[in-house]
């Protein structure tokens, strides 16, 4: 039969072991969690990164099809000038009606300019629409991407005060074995108290100076 003394004694480390497990547990748990976390935060920024760079190239080429369309309209203007050049330049041969002619043609190419012109305006605007709705939805696309992730709970360390609880245990059923082994005789109860500093949970103490 254990001595009770040695059995608080064992009771102490048991304990001071058996939380040291947890915590440690509970470390590479919560280091776990991070790196996972971590992988989830790349994961968003670098689908992010392929929606930002997706939607800039769709605006790049409704800018592209704008410019297109700009020259096209340009160009349809340019001949319109020329064909009422010479329109114009005909009438010459016919004093009578020169200036008559010169006058319609002139009011058929004002109006046809004017027509290129507010075809333009129309083309501009909703282009302009068109790319700020672009940039809206990014901007909402990206933001459910980049849901926040919380950090988990860091779990607290094995301090002072549980090594100290622990190590003070041990040492007061130490302390019963050596007041009860005058009374029992026969029976040693002594156990040898660590000398010198000794490390416990990752960190060092001296269990003489705990006595």
């Amino acid at each position: 039969m254990c001595h009770p003394a040695a059995l608080a004694v064992i009771g102490g480390v048991q304990a001071g072991m058996q939380a040291l497990g947890q915590q440690q547990q509970a470390r590479m748990q919560y280091q776990a969690q991070m790196q996972q976390i971590a992988m989830q935060r790349r994961l968003q920024e670098q689908t992010a990164a392929a929606e930002t760079k997706r939607s800039l190239r769709q605006m790049t080429g409704e800018r592209l099809q704008q410019q297109q369309q700009e020259r096209m309209i340009g160009e349809e203007e340019r001949q319109e000038i020329l064909k009422a050049e010479a329109a114009i330049a005909r009438t010459a041969e016919d004093p009578v009606t020169a200036v008559a002619k010169q006058r319609e043609y002139f009011s058929l190419l004002g109006q046809k300019k004017f027509a290129l012109s507010e075809q333009l305006e129309m083309l501009q605007a909703g282009k302009t629409l068109a790319l700020e709705d672009q940039g809206l939805g990014l901007q909402q696309r990206l933001m459910g991407i980049r849901q926040p992730i919380m950090d988990p709970i860091k779990p607290r360390g094995l301090g002072i005060t549980d090594v100290l609880s622990v190590a003070s245990g041990g040492l007061r059923g130490y302390q019963m074995g050596q007041q009860l082994s005058g009374g029992m005789g026969g029976v040693d109860t002594s156990i040898d108290v660590p000398k010198g500093p000794v490390r416990f949970g990752g960190k060092v103490y001296d269990y003489q100076k705990l006595a």
